[in-house]
């Protein structure tokens, strides 16, 4: 099911997205979803830089599966 949602953008780059949908002879809501559903895998490597960045500041520990079964009493 789809939401809608509203967004506000610069003119230029609103102009930019007719162009491409005009030129594609698709409506600016796929051009849209396709650009955001490309950026989620920049979004995960951003995300994973991070936690990495946290691991080596000691902001986070890390567990083994069997510390987490032990400490869950799965053992």
């Amino acid at each position: 099911m789809k939401k809608a949602i509203n967004i506000r953008m610069d003119e230029t780059l609103l102009t930019d997205l007719d162009s491409y949908a005009h030129e594609l002879d698709r409506s600016r809501t796929y051009i849209i979803e396709k650009a955001v559903s490309t950026y989620f895998d920049t979004l995960d490597e951003m995300i994973s830089d991070k936690r990495i960045d946290e691991l080596k500041l000691g902001k986070t520990e890390v567990y083994s599966l069997e510390e987490v079964a032990q400490r869950l009493g799965l053992k």
